[in-house]
C-alpha cells in the first residue's frame, strides 16, 4: 500500500511567512491533486515551542518560525483538509530539530500498521525538512518517492544538491 506524507505546508514556509521558502505556495495545488490518489494522506506540522532551539535567538540558524498555535504554524488554508487522513507535529522539543516527520511522531508505526511499504513525499522544504523525511524513510525500510513538481527548496543550488543525495540513497524521484 501507498500513503502521502505532506511536510509543512505551513503558512510560516508560504510567501508572507517568516521562514518563507520561494514559491512555497506553488506546491499546493501538485498536492491537492496527489492527495486524490493515496488512501492514506499524513501532513506534518513544524510545532515549536517558543524557546526551540533551532531559532536564531536561542542560537540555532532559522528566524522564530512555526511557534505552536500561532497563525504561522497552522496549515496553509489552500491545502485541501479534507484529504487528510492524519497530521502530526514535530520539532515539539526545545533541544530536537525534528526536521524528519519520522523523529519522535510514531509515524512509521502508524505506516506500518496500514500496510504501507511506499511512501510518497511532498512539501516544504525540500533541502530541509522533506530531505530529512525522505531519508528517514528509506532508513525505516519504506521505498520512497520524491514529487519534485510539488516541493520547493530554500535555496536552488541547496535543492538540486538535495535532489542528487536523495537519488543517491535510493529515493525515486519523479516530475
Amino acid at each position: 500500500m501507498e500513503a502521502l506524507i505532506v511536510v509543512d505546508v505551513q503558512c510560516d514556509f508560504c510567501p508572507g511567512g517568516a521562514l518563507a521558502v520561494p514559491e512555497g505556495d506553488a506546491v499546493l495545488a501538485p498536492i491537492n491533486r496527489l492527495a486524490e490518489h493515496y488512501p492514506y494522506v499524513i501532513a506534518t506540522r513544524d510545532w515549536h515551542p517558543p524557546d526551540h532551539g533551532s531559532f536564531a535567538p536561542h542560537g540555532g540558524p532559522w528566524p522564530v518560525h512555526c511557534v505552536r498555535e500561532t497563525p504561522g504554524a497552522q496549515l496553509h488554508p489552500d491545502l485541501d483538509r479534507g484529504q487528510i487522513d492524519a497530521v502530526l507535529d514535530k520539532g515539539r522539543a526545545p533541544d530536537r530539530e525534528g526536521y524528519s516527520a519520522f523523529e519522535d511522531t510514531g509515524l512509521a508505526r502508524m505506516l506500518r500498521e496500514r500496510g504501507v511499504d511506499t511512501v510518497h513525499v511532498a512539501g516544504l522544504a525540500l533541502d530541509v525538512c522533506v530531505k530529512a523525511t525522505a531519508l528517514a524513510a528509506t532508513r525505516a525500510g519504506f521505498e520512497v518517492v520524491l514529487h519534485r513538481d510539488a516541493t520547493r527548496g530554500v535555496e536552488p543550488g541547496d535543492a538540486e544538491r538535495a535532489v542528487a543525495e536523495l537519488r543517491s540513497a535510493g529515493v525515486s524521484v519523479v516530475d
